[in-house]
């Protein structure tokens, strides 16, 4: 076996992000949609405007500033939604570098919007309350973004509201229903993180001991890759997004 690991150092996704300039249900400018990880860790490199995230956990409600510069990051559990200063501005919209934690994990699956209770029992139920049609113009995709995203602002409102009043049930059921949506997911989940985040883990390990032992030779194997976007201002959770293949 290989004791170098061929992808994106430590198997982490990239994208780029401008956070969705639609005014929100709570008189925000812009912004995204309220989800969690279930299993990943999310990091931001803020490159251009200002705003902030929000985040909610056991632990209570914090809002994050962000601008340019700033690196912020958080663990699974964390209820996150983004919030846009002057998002109307094309010139001064919140733009990121998103950092995932387990490339393709998100993409499987690993994120529960904060959707009202009875969108969370089945998971068909909840796939087509999220579901972004691919096959209709720009324009409808659009509209499907900005309704789901209101849909689960609204609950997200409503959780942090329960919290801050000393009512963790709320908060508690929600993360339970998400437990039980992904779990048919799990084996798959599992597999991708062997092959991603466990292998990059088990190269560097395989590198140590090589090390050791006055073995370089995984030197000799060392490569350069480098790749441009797969797709250009896809609809996301929290923005339109640029996504890069293999990462």
């Amino acid at each position: 076996m290989s004791a170098t690991y061929d992808g994106f150092p430590a198997a982490v996704g990239v994208s780029r992000l401008r956070v969705y300039d639609w005014p929100t249900v709570d008189g925000r400018p812009g912004g995204g949609t309220p989800h969690l990880h279930l299993t990943c860790s999310e990091g931001y490199v803020v490159t251009a405007g200002r705003g902030a995230v929000q985040t909610l956990t056991t632990s209570g409600y914090r809002e994050t500033p962000l601008e340019p510069g700033v690196v912020a990051w958080f663990t699974p559990g964390t209820i996150h939604r983004l919030v846009a200063e002057n998002a109307e501005d094309t010139e001064a919209g919140l733009e990121i570098t998103v950092v995932m934690q387990n490339s393709g994990l998100p993409e499987a699956g690993d994120a529960v919007l904060t959707l009202p209770q009875d969108r969370l029992t089945d998971p068909a139920v909840y796939a087509e309350a999220v579901r972004i049609p691919s096959d209709v113009p720009e324009a409808e995709q659009a509209e499907a973004a900005r309704a789901r995203r209101d849909l689960a602002t609204r609950r997200f409102l409503e959780l942090r509201e329960a919290t801050a009043a000393g009512d963790p049930e709320p908060l508690a059921a929600f993360q339970r229903a998400a437990a039980a949506l992904v779990r048919p997911r799990l084996d798959g989940w599992e597999e991708r993180w062997r092959d991603g985040a466990g292998a990059a883990a088990a190269a560097t390990q395989r590198q140590l001991g090589a090390l050791r032992e006055r073995d370089g030779r995984h030197l000799a194997e060392a490569r350069v890759a480098a790749t441009g976007p797969a797709a250009r201002g896809r609809f996301g959770m929290c923005g339109r997004l640029d996504v890069y293949p293999g990462i």
